[in-house]
């Protein structure tokens, strides 16, 4: 078997077998097939695309590229979430002891963030003392005693996914569904759940900004997972808008508790609600998802779930004196309002330029080697339907570095679009794909 020849098989248009498929992902892992080799097999894929067979092979190979997670261990139905990227995203530090207090295992590898979508790993990491590294036999222990645990990914964890990946960013070929979808489900697939639900983003802050294309990576997601044998559900949501009001990492670690502690952003609630029940259901602990959305409310009005979250910070090691203490995560050492610069109703805000202003003071990484600044970040006080007069404050900007602050606050105060009447506000949650 040659690789030129399954590159003009696949620029020709024909169908690539699973064989040929385990072949090409083998031999590159193993740095048998060259990166230009690659490289074009990845463009002619963009460009021809790929059928639901040729997607699920292709899964299926780099799932298996390297260890796979065995959770036979953990006793009940594990259940995984995963979001496709957005800003303001902190949805797994809330959802996650929801989902264990509501009886469900949550064995969960998580990632960092790179560019203007920040990663679960550097919230976690901003809390003084929590472990994001943790021996597998520790890790399964942890989920059957208190019914959580999350780490960071291994670099062993479908490896071939991440050198593709670095040759997509640097030939152009990104935005291609079958390989978003094979990037995504890969990694789940290797993670070892039993049942999956996918946050799939669509909106100005997201990867997919068409909902139409939302859902169409949704459904593909949906078929390579349930191909594989896992139960997956998808829900999109809306993106048009950073989730939440606190951008950041420290300051999203105290936006979550705010929400567990029945103090939060009504959107960011209804969106870990509804996922949650999506996991119930999908594990099978309720028949019907309405019972599910019951269930993970009580969770949060008992604070059962605030609960979970702090044995969970404990058993990972985290100082929960710091997480009662507002002043130890909001303790960036500047503090500056920023004024809107028109007046009118808030019609929408650019998540993904509010994503690149908090890169811009620290709290996001422009390549893997930065240091993060876990502390910067921003607080909004204006959301999309909000009347704003000329001069008023629409956030707070958090920074230890001062010579970031006026480029990223001029951003910040760019991504605001304003109209002269109140938009009518559009679903948040958009749809739910299952087959």
């Amino acid at each position: 078997m040659r690789m030129y020849d399954l590159i003009m098989k696949k620029r020709n248009n024909d169908i690539l077998t699973q064989e040929e498929i385990r072949y090409m992902v083998g031999g590159f892992t193993k740095g048998e097939i060259p990166d230009y080799q690659m490289s074009a097999m990845l463009m002619a894929i963009y460009f021809r695309g790929m059928n639901e067979a040729e997607t699920l092979n292709l899964t299926m190979a780099m799932a298996d590229s390297g260890d796979t997670l065995d959770l036979s261990g953990i006793q009940g139905v594990k259940c995984d979430k995963h979001s496709t990227g957005g800003v303001g995203d902190k949805v797994s530090l809330i959802l996650g002891p929801m989902a264990a207090a509501a009886g469900i295992p949550v064995a969960k590898m998580s990632g960092r963030g790179l560019g203007h979508t920040g990663g679960t790993i550097d919230k976690l990491e901003s809390i003084a003392g929590f472990r994001t590294v943790m021996e597998q036999e520790d890790f399964i222990r942890q989920v059957n005693d208190i019914g959580i645990a999350l780490v960071g990914q291994t670099a062993h964890l479908a490896p071939a996914d991440k050198k593709i990946y670095a040759l997509r960013d640097v030939t152009a070929t990104v935005d291609s569904l079958p390989l978003i979808a094979s990037s995504i489900m890969s990694k789940k697939l290797a993670a070892g759940a039993d049942t999956i639900v996918l946050d799939v983003k669509c909106g100005n802050g997201a990867f997919m900004r068409e909902e139409a294309a939302a859902v169409a990576l949704a459904k593909t997601m949906v078929r390579i997972g349930n191909g594989a044998g896992r139960h997956t559900i998808a829900v999109i949501s809306d993106m048009n808008e950073p989730l939440g009001y606190m951008v950041g990492n420290s300051l999203e670690v105290w936006e979550a508790l705010e929400v567990l502690q029945g103090r939060g952003d009504e959107k960011l609630t209804e969106l870990c609600i509804t996922l949650g029940a999506y996991m119930l259901y999908g594990t099978g602990l309720v028949k019907r998802v309405t019972n599910g959305k019951r269930k993970m409310k009580r969770v949060l009005e008992d604070g059962l779930a605030y609960k979970k979250f702090m044995e969970w910070m404990k058993a990972q090691g985290a100082d929960t004196s710091s997480l009662s203490n507002t002043k130890q995560l909001l303790s960036a050492k500047y503090r500056l309002q920023i004024l809107s610069d028109q007046k009118g109703y808030v019609r929408e805000i650019l998540a993904d330029e509010v994503g690149i202003a908090a890169l811009m003071l620290g709290a996001g990484r422009e390549n893997l080697d930065s240091v993060l600044d876990y502390q910067a970040g921003f607080r909004l006080l204006k959301k999309t339907g909000d009347y704003v007069e000329e001069q008023e404050p629409i956030a707070v900007c958090y920074a230890n570095d001062n010579s970031k602050v006026a480029e990223a606050c001029e951003r910040f105060q760019a991504a605001y679009r304003f109209s002269r009447e109140r938009q009518e506000p559009k679903p948040f949650i958009k749809a739910v794909i299952q087959e």
